[in-house]
């Protein structure tokens, strides 16, 4: 999983909208300190949480699955705009075989140790399209998958027909904007120990992406 900040808005124009509340602007003259000291006391202290609306981030996220993709799409107070599977699976068209015609049964048999199936070269190379779990047999399953549907891409299927073999565990790609007040939400949520492992992960990198000036406003929200 990689994370990208490619954008975000400055506390100054967060600071700026909640004075327009109460046409305060003449105290804005001790600068960033005071904002920070005003966003937040408005922002969370005072529960007026709709200010913080003015504050978005836009990140590229790259190197989830498609099952965490789905868990995403849970929040709807945000913009996804993600790779897409119907322009981009010809990617697996010059790849060779992931299992030389094994089963799931004897790639698990080939081997003696975690350590030496995840250093096999076919393995590192369906890592390049799949999410692993660490789990052998979920992992050995989700290769078998992308092989099958490797082999229905080079018989000829359409990437709109062949999509749905894909295996939960593939890769994906987004660009995501989101404002605070929904990052402040989803943070809470999603760094829960009841969340998914891989969103839990994901709620943590974009805390830690965070300009460090904004974080604060975050932290708290961290379980």
């Amino acid at each position: 999983m990689q994370i990208t900040l490619m954008q975000h808005t400055s506390l100054e124009i967060c600071a700026h909208a909640i004075r327009t509340c109460w046409q305060s602007f003449e105290n804005s003259d001790n600068g960033d300190i005071k904002d920070k000291e005003l966003i937040n006391r408005v922002g969370n202290k005072f529960k007026h949480s709709s200010t913080l609306e003015h504050l978005t981030y836009t990140f590229y996220i790259s190197g989830i699955s498609r099952a965490l993709l789905q868990e995403l799409a849970r929040h709807r107070m945000a913009s996804p705009s993600v790779k897409s599977t119907r322009y981009t699976l010809k990617e697996l068209k010059d790849e060779d075989s992931f299992t030389d015609g094994l089963s799931a049964a004897e790639l698990i048999n080939k081997y003696k140790n975690p350590t030496e199936v995840y250093a096999d070269k076919h393995m590192i190379r369906a890592n390049k399209y799949l999410v692993f779990t660490d789990v052998l047999s979920v992992d050995f399953s989700s290769v078998i998958a992308l092989e099958n549907l490797r082999l229905i891409l080079l018989d000829g299927i359409g990437n709109d027909k062949a999509k749905y073999c894909l295996p939960e565990s593939y890769k994906t790609e987004l660009t995501w904007t989101i404002n605070a007040r929904s990052l402040q939400n989803f943070i809470n949520l999603r760094s829960s120990k009841s969340a998914l492992w891989e969103i839990r992960n994901l709620s943590k990198e974009l805390f830690n992406n965070l300009p460090k000036e904004h974080q604060y406003l975050f932290d708290q929200f961290i379980n």
